[in-house]
């Protein structure tokens, strides 16, 4: 998707997104239904104004549509691996081993910092709050089914602690992608990053060890729930260490660069192997768990509920959001107006403070519209650069907030690609983890909060301002 549009009148802009948030207050809040009909209704709406005030004909919606759609392919495909992963996965045994192990190791109590710290130090070794979800988080989230742990808070921690890696490790693209937009260096980013990002973990953290000390789980004392699990487990599944290796098979791909798309092919794959080899399941038995999922029959109820899911096709309702998602946003990006809903935003941005909360609200306003992390960073980055350099400001403060704002905000968004991901894979929809994905809420307000106070802003001295504006810096 371009971004060098146009713009539209602010007056005209509006409407639709204030349409968009009308219909799905009233599809998802009141007739309690998905967001895929509110979404065609708004692109539609949408269409409509930009043929008939802003002269632009269908050929040309068309085509923004599908460069928006386009955009998101990848993330679509993956989507699709994914599903498959999750079924293979379960019915190889993979799954049920590491929820084995995790019911052994885990306690009711701190299973909310644990599962936060194990997601941080995956994503931060990997670059990839994507494959910490489709992997360890995968089994956290069963584990604190087993626990008794509401899954919001559970879904919650394994995102807080994900995204957590993802953001300050140099192996993330969007960690990457931030300095690039605003001009900044990537380790200079990263250590002005610690400023936000050190600070909301340990509130996290402690906010995660209250609620699992006063409400995380039942506590269960005599252990029959999860020994019921137990057993259901150890009766349906041979269970061995060697099904640990898929698992590490796609983080070390993941460390070593490979795309997340092969990676999890290829942990697919291994776990099929391992399923035939080990639970006797035919090809056709993992053909089928890869495209329609596995049902799980051991005759406990709380295994069945907790394993009984994945497939390919069950990614479909999801990957239909993200294309209904794409579409608004292609007719947004393409009339203009999406550029000025963002230029009268910069316009009344004429302080630091100001400043920095209009790349925030702007990084979270197009994870909204846009439905997609990059674009929710590189349209301001690229927007607002020019902006911090004649207020003085270095480019590492735009940097953070870009991503702090829309790095993070991202998985809250139920039809942004990141949060109907992590609803999917986790299985735990975005308004129910959304209240304790408590690292993802914090780090915006943060960012907001120092550009305020200058806490911790950096300023440039005037000659070094002149020069990175000479030079298109």
């Amino acid at each position: 998707m371009t971004v060098d549009r146009p713009s539209a009148p602010l007056g005209t802009s509006l409407l639709p997104v204030l349409a968009l948030v009308g219909l799905l207050a009233g599809f998802i809040g009141h007739l309690e239904t998905s967001g895929h009909v509110p979404l065609v209704l708004a692109t539609a709406f949408a269409a409509a104004l930009a043929t008939t005030r802003l002269g632009m004909t269908w050929s040309e919606l068309s085509d923004g549509m599908v460069d928006g759609i386009r955009s998101g392919l990848p993330a679509m495909l993956v989507l699709m691996v994914v599903g498959m992963l999750v079924g293979v996965w379960i019915a190889a045994g993979v799954v049920p081993v590491m929820i084995h192990y995790g019911l052994l190791l885990l306690s009711p109590a701190w299973f909310l910092v644990a599962a936060c710290v194990i997601c941080s130090v995956v994503a931060l070794a990997t670059g990839s709050s994507w494959s910490t979800a489709a992997t360890v988080g995968l089994a956290l989230v069963g584990v604190g089914a087993a626990l008794d742990v509401h899954p919001g808070m559970a879904a919650g921690a394994i995102i807080s602690g994900a995204y957590f890696g993802d953001k300050m490790s140099p192996l993330s693209d969007t960690t990457n992608l931030a300095p690039a937009a605003a001009g900044s260096e990537l380790f200079e980013h990263i250590r002005h990053m610690l400023y936000t990002t050190v600070p909301a973990m340990v509130v996290s953290l402690v906010a995660f060890a209250v609620l699992g000390w006063v409400g995380g789980g039942s506590g269960v004392t005599d252990g029959s729930a999860v020994e019921a699990i137990r057993s259901g487990i150890e009766a349906g599944f041979t269970l061995s260490p060697l099904l640990l290796l898929p698992p590490g098979v796609v983080l070390l791909l993941v460390v070593r660069r490979v795309p997340a798309l092969p990676a999890l092919l290829a942990g697919t794959l291994v776990a099929a192997g391992l399923g035939m080899a080990l639970q006797g399941a035919s090809v056709g038995d993992m053909a089928t768990a890869a495209y329609s999922g596995f049902e799980s029959s051991s005759g406990v109820e709380s295994v069945d509920k907790l394993l009984s899911r994945g497939g390919m096709n069950g990614m479909m309702e999801t990957i239909g959001l993200i294309l209904c998602a794409l579409a608004f946003a292609g007719v947004m990006e393409s009339s203009g107006m999406l550029h000025s809903l963002a230029g009268a935003v910069l316009s009344r941005a004429r302080t630091p403070g100001a400043l920095v909360a209009a790349t925030a609200l702007s990084a979270v306003g197009l994870n909204v519209l846009a439905s997609d992390q990059y674009i929710a960073i590189i349209v301001p980055g690229r927007m607002y650069r020019t902006a911090y350099l004649e207020l003085r400001l270095h480019p590492k403060n735009l940097s953070r907030a870009l991503e702090d704002s829309g790095t993070m905000t991202s998985a809250l968004v139920p039809w942004n690609t990141c949060g109907a991901y992590m609803a999917s894979v986790l299985g735990v929809p975005t308004l129910t983890y959304l209240p304790f994905a408590f690292m993802n809420l914090l780090t915006p307000a943060l960012t907001v909060l120092y550009g305020f106070t200058r806490l911790t802003i950096t300023p440039l001295s005037e000659e070094e301002a002149a020069m990175r504006l000479a030079a298109g810096r």
